[in-house]
């Protein structure tokens, strides 16, 4: 019988492991037979290491087009064996070196391509992949793609994939105390400053339109992404799924999972501590600034945010807002997603039109 903390992993999360990229058929083999929640990280790691071999092997062939999609799908496996592995650092820390180097062996040979750039933010940078529009027969708009608390831009291939398809280049990021930034930088809930790095680094591009950028956030991303936009008018659109209003509200309900991790992200000292934290991350202020149009998709059964903080956003907010509420929708909807993730992508294109 698995524990109590693989058994809301799996409860949780599920739908969304393949969603973004997981096989159907790994994912029921693989959480059928982790028992232990220590078991985890190396269970995923073994199944990303099969992904891995497997594009390695492509690679060494010439056979680039499948050394992309298997290593590309290796670094979901192993995004997902330490996504919310705070408790054994240095093993999850090894996981996620492996994502990130599988997903910069794929990058060139994703269809469209994809670059890692660095984005310049404080003392330090942070990471992003951009990938534009093979299609594009004039400087595309770009939609910028925000992980939560427990993911990653190596978790955004199928994502980006709908914006991709539809003339609009991606630019996924980790943020402070995401990914590659979460040893530097601790999560934090004033996104505004990041906001105006990220426009400075799309100001810098000649192959991307600066006048047209959307922002996609999703999970506690849902919250960071109405928070940038609040700090800068140049933003066109935005999309918030499933994110907070204020994160105090929900911090008590939240799995213990997600508690630990941010804990660990945001670098608190305890629980206490990160409680305390989580009252900082709050639209309660910033949403009346926000007047782009705004999307709004929650699920009514989010076992982690209230469904209440969706309607406290629209009714906050100065500009266009539109809330989707899916009453059989998980957190993040990712049982449901066909019900809007195409639907999200034809909004973003018509309002970076």
């Amino acid at each position: 019988m698995p524990d109590a903390l693989v058994l809301s992993a799996i409860e949780n999360w599920g739908p969304r492991f393949v969603t973004n990229g997981v096989d159907i058929a790994d994912f029921n083999r693989l959480t059928s037979s982790i028992e232990r929640w220590s078991d985890w990280c190396k269970t995923w790691s073994k199944a990303g290491n099969e992904h891995r071999l497997l594009g390695e092997e492509a690679l060494a062939s010439g056979e680039h087009l499948s050394a992309g999609a298997h290593l590309a799908q290796a670094a979901v496996y192993y995004h997902f064996a330490k996504f919310l592995f705070v408790d054994y650092p240095d093993e999850m820390r090894t996981a996620h070196s492996l994502a990130v180097e599988c997903l910069d062996k794929a990058l060139p040979y994703l269809q469209p391509a994809g670059e890692r750039v660095a984005i310049a933010f404080e003392n330090t940078s942070l990471a992003g992949i951009l990938r534009r529009p093979r299609s594009s027969t004039q400087v595309p708009a770009v939609v910028v793609l925000i992980p939560g608390l427990d993911s990653t831009k190596e978790e955004f291939r199928s994502t980006e994939q709908l914006f991709l398809d539809r003339g609009l280049a991606t630019l996924s990021i980790d943020g402070p105390g995401q990914g590659e930034a979460e040893y530097q930088l601790g999560a934090r809930g004033d996104w505004e400053g990041v906001g105006a790095a990220i426009l400075a680094f799309i100001d810098t591009r000649s192959d991307l339109d600066a006048s047209r950028v959307g922002v996609w956030g999703v999970s506690l991303g849902g919250y960071y992404a109405p928070r940038m936009v609040s700090g800068n008018p140049r933003y066109r659109a935005c999309t918030a799924l499933s994110g907070p209003f204020h994160l105090g509200d929900d911090f008590d309900h939240l799995p213990e999972l997600t508690k630990r991790a941010f804990m660990a992200r945001t670098k608190s000292a305890s629980i206490k501590e990160a409680r305390e934290c989580a009252e900082t991350f709050s639209l309660r202020e910033a949403a009346s600034s926000i007047r782009c149009p705004l999307q709004i998709i929650f699920g009514a059964q989010d076992r982690l945010f209230s469904t209440e903080g969706a309607y406290q956003l629209r009714r906050s907010v100065s500009g266009p807002v539109e809330l989707i509420m899916l009453e059989q929708g998980n957190h993040g909807c990712s049982n449901l997603s066909y019900r809007h993730r195409y639907l999200t992508a034809d909004w973003m294109r018509a309002q970076l039109a």
